[in-house]
């Protein structure tokens, strides 16, 4: 088994983690490296990768079996990057706080390293969403697992998004800022904004506006196959797009389309972890005293 390691988390909280990660590899005889960003994050804390070859953001990780992911959600969608089109199954070792993408918690890592030697695991598929524009925002890793954000740029006025579906106008939204998520970040950004709950599985996206000026603006579900293309104006020249975390300052001269990534991340989840599960533990979702 040969295993890519990349992680955020190097704090006091999470080295006992790391140390035990280490461990388990060698345990186990996996053939292991780490990504460049992680070791050199790692050696500025004085902690040791125990020699571990590395791998850069953009090599083949073609001939790995998984990506090993230490942190938490932002990690998750850091590591997909990295996974690329080669759609390396990842595993999300939760050493942050909500963990609803990275869903093994850090007490279970020794369970969790017995199960996937003796393959007693599943792979989800996820839809990415990607991103094309004049002005060659992302690229080349012009996807993500979440969501594409419009928002307007520090204290600016709202913003005018012109939004089109397979080249037919949609809408104009007049708001804060427009999203559009993939069913897995229905639980991020666009539910905070009253988007609704998408099972991971669908083939949606889901455009929810930030703040609209308009009582009757609601959000949509659309098929992911369709192209939705946006046009932005507003007082301000200056906005602010975001895919997942990264984040790129744009001026009314760009034009974006959104579509459906040609590949998907694979998410390696054990029985125990259930997506409705995650729901109510996590986001607290159908929270009542009779249940």
């Amino acid at each position: 088994m040969k295993i890519a390691l990349h992680g955020k988390s190097t704090g006091p909280e999470a080295q006992s983690c790391i140390n035990d990660v280490f461990d388990l590899l060698e345990r186990h005889q996996i053939d292991a490296s780490i990504s460049e960003q992680y070791e050199s994050d790692l050696k500025e804390k004085k902690f040791s990768t125990r020699g571990l070859t590395t791998f850069a953001l953009g090599d083949s990780l073609a001939d790995y079996d998984f990506l090993l992911s230490l942190g938490g959600d932002g990690t998750i969608l850091d590591s997909i990057t990295y996974a690329n089109g080669f759609e390396t199954p990842i595993i999300g070792i939760n050493l942050g706080r909500l963990g609803f993408l990275a869903t093994t918690p850090r007490e279970e890592i020794t369970e969790t390293f017995q199960k996937l030697v003796s393959k007693d695991f599943t792979i989800e598929s996820r839809s990415l969403i990607h991103v094309d524009s004049n002005q060659q925002l992302f690229e080349p890793y012009n996807f993500g697992l979440n969501e594409l954000t419009i928002v307007k740029k520090e204290t600016s006025s709202m913003i005018v998004v012109h939004t089109y579906v397979d080249g037919d106008y949609l809408n104009s939204y007049w708001a804060d800022g427009l999203i559009v998520a993939t069913p897995t970040g229905s639980t991020g950004y666009s539910l905070s904004c009253g988007g609704p709950l998408v099972e991971p599985s669908m083939k949606n996206f889901i455009i929810t506006p930030v703040s609209p000026h308009n009582l009757n603006v609601r959000p949509i579900i659309l098929s992911d196959q369709s192209v939705i293309t946006f046009e932005i104006e507003g007082r301000s020249k200056q906005f602010m797009v975001s895919l997942d975390s990264r984040s790129q300052s744009i001026d009314d001269t760009v034009q974006i389309s959104v579509r459906r990534e040609e590949f998907e991340a694979k998410l390696v989840r054990f029985n125990s972890n259930k997506y409705f599960d995650t729901l109510r533990h996590k986001l607290n979702w159908g929270l009542d005293a009779r249940n």
